[in-house]
């Protein structure tokens, strides 16, 4: 499972990545020829999402590392700590660059010219991006299962996924946005309409970033397992002959594998042997239930 994982989330870098270098291109040509600040900041934007698929690529990558005397729980945070330079990057060069240029073209606004060129990049850019918004959810669609998207959302620990879904949708507001002011630009003759635009797709960035930066800073500090790996590790603790009682049962998410660290009151009728019999049965048996699940301190105490 934790194979199929690392395939569809890397297949989700590539589609972005793919469509986001493209794009750069055409967005930066037509920025040139055009003179738009619209233009420009979704070229720089294009061109930073492009170089952030490369550094989420890496921390997966890196995240695949076994585990050493210096890790011996592994790399699997190194995602996280990946996905959170991203969110960064998507803020300062993606989003406070294009708030930047609206403002410099506010106070400097410059007239636009052979906008036809501009409206035939965006329009081009919109269906790239949404072919690359549907192979992302077509890729967490396959690590969701039949889990709702938004409790998926809520619940992921996988960093990559929210962070490609991120960037897909600002993307895709960015170029709405873009060509909807560009419109109004052409139609009014001001290119006053052209500097709100940029300004309009910094904030968008800077909203979908922090959002980012949010979510992936639980998991840097040390999150919980997903709440569906919690419930298969309690059924199967549950069902577990000799246990009289559970104490305290700890779980931690490194990139996708997890740990688990459990305290259990056995019979009081068990000598040594015993207890130790069932305590590598209940390992087994949860490591099988649980292809994720790495790591498994299980301890037999009388009280918490």
């Amino acid at each position: 499972m934790a194979s199929a994982h690392h395939e569809s989330t890397a297949r989700a870098i590539l589609y972005a990545f793919i469509a986001n270098f493209g794009i750069a291109i055409a967005k930066s040509w037509a920025a040139w020829l055009t003179g738009s600040g619209s233009m420009l900041a979704e070229a720089i934007h294009s061109y930073a999402d492009t170089g952030n698929q490369v550094l989420l690529y890496l921390g997966l990558k890196q995240s695949q590392r076994p585990a050493d005397d210096e890790h011996p729980l592994g790399y699997g945070k190194l995602s996280y700590f990946w996905s959170f330079i991203v969110a960064i990057l998507l803020f300062s060069m993606g989003g406070l660059f294009s708030i930047y240029e609206g403002v410099h073209k506010l106070q400097h606004p410059e007239p636009l010219s052979q906008l036809w060129v501009a409206f035939l990049v965006l329009s081009i850019a919109i269906l790239l991006e949404a072919g690359s918004l549907f192979g992302a959810l077509r890729e967490i669609k396959k690590v969701r299962g039949e889990r709702p998207f938004r409790e998926w959302l809520k619940h992921t620990r996988s960093s990559e996924l929210v962070v490609v879904l991120g960037e897909d949708i600002g993307a895709q507001l960015g170029l709405i946005l873009a060509l909807g002011f560009l419109m109004i630009a052409a139609i009014t003759g001001n290119p006053i309409y052209d500097a709100m635009g940029s300004i309009s797709i910094g904030i968008i960035l800077i909203l979908i970033s922090v959002f980012i930066a949010l979510r992936i800073r639980s998991l840097l500090v040390g999150r919980s397992a997903d709440p569906d790996i919690q419930e298969a590790i309690d059924q199967v603790i549950a069902h577990q002959e000799g246990i009289e009682q559970v104490f305290n049962v700890i779980t931690v998410q490194f990139g996708p594998d997890t740990m688990l660290a459990a305290k259990i009151k056995l019979r009081p009728d068990m000598n040594i042997g015993d207890a130790v019999n069932h305590i590598n049965v209940l390992e087994r048996t949860l490591k099988e239930r649980i292809p994720k699940l790495r790591w498994c301190f299980i301890e037999p105490d009388n009280e918490d």
